[in-house]
């Protein structure tokens, strides 16, 4: 398990950069309700993961009086809605482009394809991007980025919108993807503003409140 933390801990690193350069229930014998206390279960243990690397010295984004007295990020309450099986188009003639970010920094990023899925009612459609730099790596050659931004970003969540990390589907259903907002976490950005994070580009904006994965307080 702690090789598993470490790796997602240093990708969200990856992906903000540092400077220079988020009534207990019963078990009941149905297997529905087995699968929604498994589902909780990967989903607080996702948090504790977070959570842990937020107190840790070595990864956490917290300046040292923040990261002292830090005890847990913001969560939105679990909510298996926000967790949609999306349709999955691959974008062949992407081009290489310069992402803009919250400083002078511009990695490159291109775009790897569309996602479209139903929820509350409507159709979105966001770009999910891939690092220019990441996919040279062997770890992270099939790791996937979606920003975005949604109502309640400035309000419950961070205005500047938060981040999901995907992987490229395998090629058994290439045209299907699990988008899961109760793993939606705020840029480093949002906390010490010596990090230089990506800035969801135009177009990846939801006309809807997603009250799921990581909420805001502010901490200037």
């Amino acid at each position: 398990m702690k090789k598993i933390f470490s790796k997602s801990a240093l990708l969200i690193y990856l992906i903000n950069f540092i400077f220079l350069s988020c009534q207990s229930s019963k078990i009941v014998s149905t297997s529905n309700n087995s699968k929604e206390i498994s589902y909780s279960s990967q989903i607080k243990l996702f948090q504790e993961e977070m959570n842990s690397s937020y107190k840790d010295i070595k990864e956490s984004p917290l300046e040292s009086k923040e990261r002292k007295k830090f005890k847990s990020l913001p969560f939105f309450e679990i909510d298996s809605v926000y967790k949609v099986e999306a349709d999955f188009v691959r974008t062949t003639d992407g081009q290489p482009f310069e992402m803009q970010t919250t400083t002078e920094r511009k990695p490159m990023y291109q775009k790897f394809g569309e996602v479209s899925f139903e929820l509350h009612g409507k159709r979105h459609t966001l770009n999910v991007y891939q690092s220019q730099n990441l996919k040279q790596k062997e770890e992270y050659k099939n790791y996937l980025f979606l920003p975005f931004t949604d109502l309640s970003n400035g309000q419950e969540s961070y205005y500047g919108g938060r981040y999901i990390d995907l992987t490229i589907p395998t090629t058994a259903n290439f045209d299907k993807i699990i988008i899961d907002f109760n793993k939606a976490y705020n840029p480093y950005c949002a906390y010490n503003k010596k990090y230089s994070c990506p800035i969801p580009p135009r177009g990846n904006n939801l006309n809807i409140k997603v009250l799921a994965g990581v909420s805001y307080e502010n901490h200037e």
